[in-house]
Formats: structure tokens, C-alpha cells, sequence
């Protein structure tokens, strides 16, 4: 019902687009033309980083292991 009072209320040029609208797409199926529907998505997802093999230490211990290292580097 609703459809059928668009149709009314869009005029000629609207009826002649919808017309030639459906005439080409009977016409590209009947040659073979794949529509967009048919083609890969063209977005690539990108991986995620990969994480670091590095061991964190805690504050603490990294001053401690700094101040090991000078001691020895020292002697």
C-alpha cells in the first residue's frame, strides 16, 4: 500500500530512472557482469604487533642490578 503512493507521489523522471534502472540490470546478468556484491572486501586487516620477549623487572631490582653491574665494572 505505502509503495504504491511513493510511486505516485515521485513523478516521471523517477519512474523512468527506476525503469531504466532495471532494464540495464536485466541486461548486465543476461551478459554476465558481476555486481559489487560478488567482489573481496578491499579493507586488509592489519595484525597486531607482536609482543617483546623482554623480561620486566620491578624498579627495585633494576636499580640493584645496575648498581651490581657498576660495582663489578668498577674492579
Amino acid at each position: 500500500m505505502a509503495d504504491k503512493k511513493k510511486k505516485k507521489d515521485e513523478g516521471v523522471l523517477a519512474e523512468a530512472a527506476e525503469a531504466v534502472g532495471t532494464v540495464v540490470g536485466k541486461v548486465a546478468a543476461a551478459l554476465g557482469v558481476k555486481g559489487e556484491k560478488n567482489t573481496p572486501p578491499t579493507n586488509v586487516k592489519i595484525p597486531k604487533l607482536a609482543k617483546s620477549g623482554k623480561s620486566r623487572l620491578p624498579r627495585k631490582e633494576k636499580k640493584a642490578n645496575k648498581k651490581a653491574a657498576d660495582a663489578a665494572s668498577r674492579k
